[in-house]
């Protein structure tokens, strides 16, 4: 059976995803096999794995660092918010039903043995699992039948570091209040206390750093430094939102209440002279070169928004000026009309953009299944990309058809366990499929970069044309080498084999 550790935090946004990732890339770089597990992540950017079942991103993420493939075992539970007070409760891939949080909070404890049969067969498979928390484990109201935390730890008789946060200040506070807040059983679970995202002179922080193992009883195992590294990370912490610099190419992302998936841009975000920004305003849509409608958890109510605010009727004053891309909830916003006779989101129908001719019925029964294939012929600005290789994955509730002829752009070969089928709508130089990650393969963004560049008259000096795996590759290595020079690995190993 595999050895395991585990990362709690002191809040959320304390750096726990990217932590596992990093020990997981450590551990595979020093030969081991192994895999991350979170036994419920709440997130709206999911992945279809090659079953067809849907797992949360971050171990996604987590897997590629380790360099193994993604599994729903990773993460056995996903809530995806459908509001503020509910969420799609999605177990061992597949959709059980839609919760709200309180009657959630009741039903969760019935889900253990399915994390014990997802944890078990991975630490079969495995020589060391590296477990994430979620939130905080000093959260009390949510003590009772907790599955994610300091329940999920003893389940599993996992040692525990704990992530306090430095960037947003009073990590002494975290680190010792969590610890203050714990019961003494959980408490000796704890073997050492991580300081993360620190900037500066460390030699200022050695007097706190002495003073926090004194009075928290607990070894300080690292003081790891604020990273620029450049992999995903949880959607609804991200500092991508935040990004509002406008590069020689500006690829502006619609940022709806219920935005989800907008990893399929991140392929964009690493080359020089390019800006992906979210906006939400229809001002922030003037000096974009392509506009980008990425899914979302509720297409109805997203589209009702942009309705309200503006969005919509900037959008559709670009139709033939900017570049404008569809992607899953946005392909389906693009159609003409949305349907929703089964009451998947809001019920009834709704006006579309009208920028493509399709038409959406919303169902019950969700697509999931990872996709293989090349792009159809393109017109207009993107018809250097016909006939490129892609790949990527498709997860929705609905079913477009046309309602006047128009041409497609995917040629899907291998659709999962279904039979090939043809995708997406291109107009006007509007474009939409349902196809995840169709940006990622090859060099179809750089393609996109290079044209938007010359339809806009400029030159971008050192384009990277590197697969973006390769790239993401190197992010991982970078990270690894920065955990090795700032956490006592050391430590950390011997907390690994450690015996309650």
């Amino acid at each position: 059976m595999a050895k395991v550790i585990m990362i709690q935090g002191t809040m959320s946004g304390a750096g726990k995803s990217l932590l596992v990732a990093g020990l997981c890339r450590i551990f595979k770089q020093d030969g081991y096999r192994v895999a991350p597990f979170k036994s419920q992540n709440m997130a709206l950017n999911s992945f279809i794995t090659e079953e067809g079942l849907e797992m949360g991103r971050a171990q996604v993420m987590q897997a590629q660092a380790a360099g193994v493939k993604p599994s729903v075992l990773m993460n056995p539970i996903l809530l995806k918010p459908t509001n503020h007070i509910g969420s799609q409760v999605i177990v061992n891939g597949e959709v059980l039903g839609n919760m709200k949080a309180s009657e959630y909070f009741q039903y969760k404890k019935a889900l253990i043995p399915d994390i014990k049969k997802a944890f078990q067969q991975l630490a079969k498979e495995n020589d060391i699992i590296v477990i994430e928390g979620a939130g905080s484990p000093a959260e009390i109201n949510l003590r009772e039948n907790d599955i994610v935390n300091m329940g999920m730890a003893e389940m599993v008789n996992a040692p525990v570091l704990l992530v306090g946060d430095i960037d947003r200040g009073g990590v002494f506070a975290q680190l010792l209040g969590t610890l203050m807040l714990l019961t003494e059983n959980e408490k000796k679970r704890v073997k050492g206390l991580i300081v993360n995202k620190f900037r500066g002179d460390k030699t200022i922080l050695d007097p706190g750093i002495v003073m926090l193992e004194e009075k928290g009883e607990k070894p300080v195992v690292g003081v790891v430094p604020y990273m620029e590294i450049d992999v995903e990370d949880e959607d609804s912490l991200t500092g991508r939102f935040d990004k509002k610099e406008v590069k020689l190419v500006d690829i502006a992302v619609i940022h709806y209440p219920r935005i989800s998936n907008f990893t399929d841009l991140a392929v964009f975000e690493h080359q020089k002279g390019v800006s992906v920004r979210y906006v939400t305003k229809a001002s922030e849509l003037e000096n974009a070169d392509m506009i980008v409608l990425p899914g979302s958890k509720n297409t109805m109510g997203d589209l009702m928004w942009m309705r309200q605010n503006g969005m919509e009727a900037a959008i559709k004053k670009y139709q033939g000026r900017k570049l404008i891309f569809g992607i899953c909830g946005g392909y389906q916003m693009l159609g003409e009309w949305i349907e929703d006779p089964y009451h998947v989101e809001e019920g009834g129908s709704l006006r579309g953009m009208e920028l493509l001719p399709l038409h959406t019925v919303l169902t019950t029964s969700k697509v999931r299944a990872q996709v293989k294939g090349k792009l159809l012929s393109l017109e207009g600005m993107l018809q250097p990309l016909s006939g490129k290789e892609m790949e990527g994955y498709e997860i929705h509730m609905g079913e477009t058809r046309q309602t006047r002829p128009v041409k497609q752009i995917v040629d899907i070969q291998d659709f999962g366990k279904e039979a090939s089928k043809i995708d997406g709508a291109q107009e006007n130089m509007v474009y939409g499929t349902y196809v995840h990650g169709i940006f990622d393969h090859a060099d179809i963004a750089t393609t996109i970069i290079k044209l938007l560049a010359e339809k806009k008259g400029v030159t971008l000096e050192d384009l990277e044309t590197q697969d973006y795996e390769t790239y993401r590759d190197k992010q991982y290595d970078l990270l690894a080498d920065t955990l090795r020079a700032h956490l006592d690995m050391k430590a950390v190993y011997q907390i690994l084999n450690y015996e309650d």
